[in-house]
């Protein structure tokens, strides 16, 4: 996520209130799957940094 798509990870982690491990776990681990409500969570941080990104490419 944070090459890919100029999203900071540090960033995400603030405004998204999720751990940073949850955050790495999402960025370095394809197995991990992630609860729908942290998926939530993902979105409105994503939103609140101005990024328009498609969630399915992450969790398909």
């Amino acid at each position: 996520m944070d090459e890919q798509k100029g999203v900071n990870i540090y960033e995400l982690e603030r405004v998204s209130n999720l751990s940073k491990s949850t955050i790495l776990k999402l960025c370095y681990n394809q197995d991990y799957r992630p609860r729908f409500s942290t998926i939530i969570k993902i979105n409105q941080g994503l939103r609140k940094l101005g990024k328009d990104i498609d969630l399915n490419e992450f969790f398909t």
